[in-house]
């Protein structure tokens, strides 16, 4: 959530840099202000009313002390009025504040001014390349074909047990997957991040703070019953650990990794995007979270974008890293970075991670704050990324590595699996 007061100083910046997101807020933007005028002028009436009233209070106390009882009546009327007055500016004030925040909850975070303009993901910026792409040879099958043929995932079993984007892992297929897993948290804790295992389902104060309310709650799993949601990544409940907590300045950064399942309902997705693993509802990933001091967040996006690119390339994938442009960017993220990996079976890039600095857009609905070396209170930055989710990497693993007998497991993860070959 953007601050009130950046907003109130800023204001023309403010829809300008909007406007990169794709994001008209010029009417909401001066609607927002507008309410603030009305809030702080409706507070003044209120404080002033509730400060004359003291004032009577204390004139009848000396009228009752010297025995004046007509006049301190007289004044006790006027008290009466002015606690009506006060009622009212009371709830006019409530009115005021639940239109501004029901409003602030709907603006998007602000791009950095680095972020390239456009609209799609095609006009995305590709910063950095590595890894050579071979053409698929007439050999070559997407991962929907080998998972059957080596009877690793099971598509159709998992369709029957819940439903289409949850599949079913078997044998090899499930070892990789956590062998995957554990790769992901020991490279994380060598890189020194400690481990949680955070709750699956958070309430709606966590889904409000981290962003994904009321932005996202039409891809949220949610459990009417107990008014819980499925999280759609760790990040939520990882960055919730810090809601409403003052930090040390001097312990930051903080940095969590954490392994969990994630759920999305992915509404709207259809087509070659969603076959095999490509788009799940339900999927594994590794994510880390960092709660950074404001001078230092670019920096450490910077280091979280190496140590990502630094996993692709253990396990011989051939990847790009691209700047995701102002009309790609998600709502709470300031700057994105997307890994992709190159599938090519496929014959396309394929989403691993992406990793993003907030700023103190979500700082502000958690009330995540630190003290500085001076006492002074500030607002931390948060970060996070997915380090890595597995879906995809799954699937190239697979096809980029498959021959007409098998398919090689990577080096790195063969500590892991146990199993140098799927055949």
């Amino acid at each position: 959530m953007l601050s009130l007061n950046f907003i109130r100083e800023n204001t023309q910046e403010v829809i300008d840099r909007l406007a990169l997101k794709n994001f008209d807020g010029s009417e909401v933007i001066n609607r927002i202000v507008e309410l603030d005028n009305q809030r702080r002028e409706t507070q003044k009436k209120l404080d002033d009313t509730q400060a004359q009233g003291n004032l009577i209070a204390k004139e009848i106390g000396v009228l009752f002390q010297s025995s004046n009882t007509a006049a301190a009546n007289q004044l006790k009327e006027k008290t009466g009025e002015l606690k009506i007055l006060g009622k009212e500016f009371d709830l006019a004030l409530e009115n005021i504040k639940k239109e501004l925040d029901d409003i602030l909850v709907r603006v998007p975070n602000l791009p950095h001014p680095s972020v390239p303009a456009g609209k799609t993901p095609e006009d995305n910026l590709v910063v950095a390349q590595e890894g050579e792409i071979i053409p698929a040879s007439p050999t070559d099958v997407p991962h929907w074909d080998l998972t059957t043929k080596y009877d690793i995932i099971d598509f159709l079993t998992g369709n029957k047990i819940t439903g289409a984007g949850f599949p079913l892992y078997k044998g090899k297929g499930a070892r990789l997957q956590r062998a995957l897993i554990n790769f992901f948290l020991d490279e994380a804790l060598k890189a020194g991040y400690t481990e949680v295992q955070p709750p699956y389902m958070v309430n709606a104060a966590s889904a409000y703070a981290t962003g994904q309310l009321p932005d996202k709650d039409a891809q949220m799993y949610h459990v009417g019953l107990d008014d819980l949601y499925l999280i759609p990544t760790a990040e939520v409940p990882v960055t919730n650990i810090y809601r409403d907590i003052i930090l040390k300045g001097a312990d930051l950064p903080l940095k969590n990794v954490a392994y969990s399942a994630c759920f999305r309902r992915e509404a709207g997705s259809y087509g070659k995007d969603v076959r095999g693993l490509n788009r799940l509802h339900q999927f594994d990933k590794v994510e880390i979270v960092q709660i950074a001091h404001p001078e230092k967040s670019y920096e450490i996006l910077e280091e979280m974008r190496a140590y990502v690119t630094g996993l692709l390339r253990k396990l011989g994938l051939p990847f790009r890293v691209l700047k995701l442009c102002g009309g790609d960017m998600s709502f709470t993220s300031a700057l994105t970075y997307d890994m992709e990996v190159w599938s090519a079976a496929q014959a396309r890039w394929l989403e691993v991670s992406s990793i993003s600095n907030f700023e103190t857009f979500q700082s502000n609905r958690l009330k995540l704050r630190f003290k500085d070396e001076a006492g002074k209170i500030q607002t931390a930055h948060t970060l996070n990324g997915s380090a890595l989710a597995l879906p995809r990497i799954v699937a190239a693993l697979l096809e980029n590595n498959q021959s007409h007998d098998g398919i090689t497991i990577p080096a790195a993860l063969v500590p892991y699996t146990g199993f140098e070959r799927i055949e």
